[in-house]
């Protein structure tokens, strides 16, 4: 019995912390964030590479977006990490396709789901969303982790350092959340390339110290 006691106390303290009584979320409230449990494909499936649907659209060129999760410590890869994203249109709309159900109504159907491979290395292939009408903030594509034994949370946004609308006042109000978002594309010919490191546990609230 005393085992099993432990073994709980364990599986809890991967969950939450808790301080005064009081539970505190990992990541702290994210509304959304339980949309990365829509994937149409098992976690444990999951490639480490996926196209978005408008990258099929004709006469745009679309951007490939790069890199490695390591896990807390800043240095080891973490293989295993599921990372969904959604992001607006080129009109800046989140845009559902017809007959779309549960999240993907309000997050549109530009999204899509990668899973780590053993070297913690994920890609996923897009085009640039356009800003919000009315160009309040800039252009951005959001991203939600599920990383084993945690619950999901959010991490900064990717934005993109050309952005006119990423200003040295937007910068300084950025969390670098899983560190920072900010991309910075290069035009190789037939396609955009950024690459974006992301480092679990890194100005997440309540993140565990034992991971």
């Amino acid at each position: 019995m005393k085992a099993k006691r432990l073994i709980l106390l364990a599986a809890t303290l991967l969950i939450t912390v808790t301080t005064f009584g009081q539970t505190k979320l990992v990541g702290g409230p994210c509304e959304g964030c339980e949309a990365i449990h829509e994937s149409p494909v098992p976690f444990d499936k999951l490639n480490a590479l996926t196209k978005l649907p408008d990258t099929r659209s004709v006469g745009h060129k679309p951007i490939a977006i790069t890199g490695t999760v390591y896990k807390a410590d800043g240095k080891t890869p973490a293989p295993g990490v599921v990372i969904y994203i959604y992001h607006t249109d080129e009109t800046g709309h989140y845009t559902a396709k017809a007959g779309a159900k549960g999240w993907e109504k309000r997050h549109g159907s530009l999204r899509g789901w990668v899973r780590t491979d053993t070297n913690g290395f994920y890609k996923f292939v897009t085009l640039r969303p356009a800003p919000y009408p009315g160009h309040s903030e800039p252009a951005h594509i959001h991203v939600t982790i599920k990383e084993p034994g945690l619950p999901e949370y959010y991490i900064d946004e990717y934005v993109f350092d050309d952005d006119p609308l990423l200003t040295a006042e937007k910068r300084k109000t950025l969390d670098n959340r899983g560190g920072s978002g900010i991309l910075k594309l290069s035009d190789v010919g037939n396609i955009y390339k950024g690459e974006r490191p992301i480092y679990l546990g890194k100005n997440i609230p309540n993140y565990p110290t034992n991971r």
